[in-house]
């Protein structure tokens, strides 16, 4: 952000303006391939995603204005994460795996925070060495790196393969040890069916207020602790420092949400620990205090360890993998628009108040809220299982 607000001469607010112009690109992608990635699975569209991202980071480094920002970070490279990202790449997982959904989900969103720990001081670094315009271009050539081998070898389901999720062998499923899959599939709801449930705009509402935190976080932290003195190399540390007890604890997560039955119970307590997290930071910056902020960053990976696993079980769980692209993909309207009200408005609310004291509060604040709706969000009656 800096550098570039330095060079280009911008807010902090034209600088986030995109990625809330990007939340609503990726809910309206995201609507609109869920039911495909049912039907054809995620590798045809992680392929165009690649292309379409790696090419978009690459524009971000020739950016001159406003507009082509937007243009660029907002739609196109929006578009390119969508089509590989959460969406695709979760509803595949919950495919493969019921029973150990939990821990599969787990074990694959250590990559999140393991790029937390790699990407955010690694461009840091390369931004200080070679500038902001060749580090975009670095990091459009790992996108690409990583992602072509990921793209080729996902598939859609077990099923097409003669084989079974959670790697159950055919003797197994003849002697009645796959029934919790079997139920699974058969009590699917399609997404028209999903919609007029109180549960589903719960669940929406919720992961939407918690996205939310998330990106304000994730944009606004490395300003935010340089306004307090830090700088940016240790600004940068402190995701680093959330990203170790996110990244470790996750395995953790996975697997004790395999093994409770109210994992809605489990999703509270992350998004209340990430509330108390937020707290004890927007503490530390007022108070300049180290100690409370490393308190802080370690308390909210812990938290952010539990959420992305914990959301997957949840929306698979009360309403199946049969139909889980159409359904997850017709919450994104809703929770991608909540969420995409958070970085935008925590960088309006800095430009005309001088900090961003009130948005970490008020951050703080709605992760406990999330955690009340949760907490209150039960399985859907007409697929509950006796």
């Amino acid at each position: 952000m800096e550098p570039m607000l330095a060079e280009l001469h911008w807010s902090r607010s034209d600088f986030t303006l995109p990625r809330t112009i990007g939340q609503f690109v990726m809910a309206f992608v995201g609507f609109f391939i869920g039911t495909y990635v049912d039907k054809f699975g995620p590798r045809r569209f992680q392929m165009v995603g690649l292309v379409v991202l790696g090419g978009a980071i690459y524009l971000c480094s020739q950016v001159q204005s406003v507009s082509g920002w937007i243009l660029i970070n907002g739609i196109m490279l929006t578009s390119g994460s969508a089509l590989i990202g959460n969406l695709v790449v979760n509803v595949t997982l919950s495919k493969w795996f019921v029973e150990k959904r939990g821990s599969a989900v787990a074990w694959a969103a250590m990559g999140v925070s393991f790029a937390g720990l790699t990407i955010t001081p690694g461009i840091t670094w390369a931004i200080d060495v070679v500038g902001w315009r060749e580090a975009w271009q670095w990091l459009a050539g790992v996108a690409v790196l990583v992602m072509l081998p990921v793209a080729a070898v996902m598939r859609r389901a077990p099923e097409d393969h003669g084989l079974h999720p959670d790697g159950k062998s055919d003797a197994q499923v003849l002697g009645g040890q796959a029934q919790k899959a079997a139920d699974d599939f058969s009590m699917s709801m399609t997404r028209s069916q999903a919609v007029r449930t109180r549960s589903f705009y719960l669940l929406a509402t919720s992961f939407g207020i918690f996205s939310a935190g998330i990106g304000v976080m994730l944009l606004q932290t490395i300003p935010y602790l340089t306004d307090a003195g830090l700088s940016r190399v240790n600004a940068a540390f402190m995701i680093t420092v959330a990203s170790i007890p996110a990244m470790l604890t996750k395995p953790l997560w996975g697997y004790v949400i395999d093994r409770m039955e109210a994992p809605r119970r489990l999703a509270a307590l992350s998004a209340s620990i990430t509330g108390i997290a937020t707290a004890l930071i927007a503490w530390g910056q007022m108070e300049v205090s180290t100690p409370l902020l490393y308190a802080g960053f370690i308390t909210l990976g812990m938290g952010w360890g539990g959420m992305i696993p914990l959301q997957e079980v949840i929306w698979a769980g009360y309403f199946g993998r049969r139909y889980l692209g159409e359904v997850r993909s017709a919450a994104l309207p809703i929770a991608l628009t909540m969420g995409a009200s958070g970085p935008w408005l925590s960088s309006w609310y800095y430009d005309r108040v001088g900090n961003y004291d009130g948005a970490f509060w008020a951050v703080a604040l709605l992760n406990l809220v999330a955690a009340l709706l949760i907490y209150a969000t039960a399985k859907p009656r007409s697929i509950a299982i006796a």
